[in-house]
């Protein structure tokens, strides 16, 4: 969430923000509220001074000087009851309004509407081309029965999916290939649980803002969420602490499986393993002092197009826009891998720099040269998901004969040329 004191001392600032997002949120009503919340505070402080005080003196008084002060702490405890339920609905309207209000933008981002404004800043190879007519991942996933489209329908629904042989081969190929890369430039290897509590949504803010996005599990008992992405947990891991990062900011690597109900994209995709309620990523999340978070991001950007060059298929990098950018996010950057058969880019990878968005919901700080505490920066990556990855693999590696040449940094992995 934002410093309240940026909200309430550069009003002007955060419209701006608010404005270059897109969003619809009246900041003019929330610094109303906010005004009446801290009214609110000052006069409860004060009522609850005098009760305290008129407590301590009716011990002390005569048999005749109590019955007038006990009434006059009746009134003051009905007072104080009165306004306490005025302050919390108000608390419910200021926090309501106030998980809203997105982070600013870094001066490097692209200012622009929506996703058709996305700034390409550079491309990796030309896209592929064949002699031949190239298939979707699923004719070829489906011929080699790699792909189950029957059976996950019978058994969990749409948008769920069975792999099975030589792609479950390719999809951990292509996590040790990632992992092993990742851990060779010293980020900390992590399987985090993929069901958390509320606090852990609200802190990484996908509640409330992904809340139809969500599956909320057993609500009458455990009441957990299961995760959108391995950067809830994960950043949640340091929530309430206090970290030291005087040598090198913590660098974690996640693998994990996620899962969303993808509401807003109902009957697209629908054959495709791009887009599914259940899937498997992995994640980079990083904790930073704020003077190295720029250029921590650039630094994971250049691991993840490492890592992408390595796999050579063709992407472009896009400069996020401000009008597609999530709330937390100050700057991202998304790799776009070529997808042969829908003859264009899809998103595969993104990566972003939150600055404190995040640090001050879950309370995450370090000490600074002084000592003083300070919130750190978060950054979050998603280098790999696995589904998406393996479309691009599948469709860009196929050959006519319909098998797919295995890219030469997973052979080590999968130990077949082809499959």
């Amino acid at each position: 969430m934002l410093d309240l004191k940026i909200i309430r001392e550069q009003p002007d600032l955060v419209k701006d923000v608010i404005k270059k997002r897109n969003l619809k949120l009246d900041l003019d009503e929330f610094l109303k509220i906010d005004t009446k919340k801290r009214e609110l505070i000052v006069k409860l402080d004060n009522l609850r001074e005098t009760r305290n005080k008129v407590s301590k003196q009716i011990p002390q008084l005569s048999a005749d000087e109590k019955p007038a002060k006990i009434v006059e702490m009746r009134a003051l405890w009905d007072d104080l009851k009165v306004l306490e339920e005025e302050y919390r609905k108000i608390e419910k309207t200021w926090q309501d309004l106030y998980y809203q209000i997105p982070n600013l933008l870094d001066s490097t981002a692209a200012i622009w509407n929506d996703d058709e404004d996305n700034i390409v800043e550079e491309k990796f190879l030309e896209p592929t081309k064949f002699d031949f007519t190239p298939k979707p991942h699923y004719e070829i996933g489906e011929a080699k029965w790699w792909i189950d489209t029957e059976k996950w329908s019978k058994v969990s629904g749409a948008r769920f999916w069975y792999l099975k042989g030589d792609i479950v081969s390719l999809q951990f190929a292509l996590i040790n290939y990632a992992m092993s890369k990742l851990i060779s430039k010293w980020f900390n290897p992590i399987l985090p649980p993929v069901l958390v509590r509320e606090k852990a949504m609200y802190g990484t803010w996908f509640l409330p803002a992904g809340e139809d996005g969500s599956y909320r599990v057993n609500p009458d008992d455990d009441d957990l969420y299961l995760v959108w992405t391995s950067e809830v947990p994960v950043t949640s891991y340091h929530a309430d602490e206090t970290l030291d990062l005087e040598k090198w900011a913590k660098q974690y690597v996640a693998y994990s499986s996620c899962f969303r109900k993808e509401a807003w994209s109902a009957w697209k995709d629908m054959r495709w393993i791009l887009r599914g309620h259940q899937f498997d990523k992995i994640e980079m999340v990083v904790f930073c002092k704020p003077e190295e978070s720029q250029a921590m991001h650039n630094k994971m950007i250049a691991i993840e197009e490492e890592i992408w060059q390595g796999l050579w298929i063709p992407y472009q990098k896009l400069n996020v826009c401000s009008g597609d950018l999530w709330n937390p996010a100050m700057k991202k950057y998304d790799l776009e891998a070529w997808m042969p058969w829908q003859d264009k880019y899809r998103e595969v990878t993104s990566c972003s720099n939150v600055w404190e968005y995040q640090s001050r919901r879950l309370n995450i700080k370090y000490k600074d040269e002084n000592w003083k505490k300070q919130y750190v920066h978060t950054l979050n990556w998603t280098i790999i998901a696995m589904s998406r990855c393996m479309i691009a693999i599948i469709e860009n590696y196929q050959t006519r004969e319909g098998d797919v040449i295995i890219p030469e940094v997973l052979r080590p992995f999968i130990g077949k040329d082809k499959i």
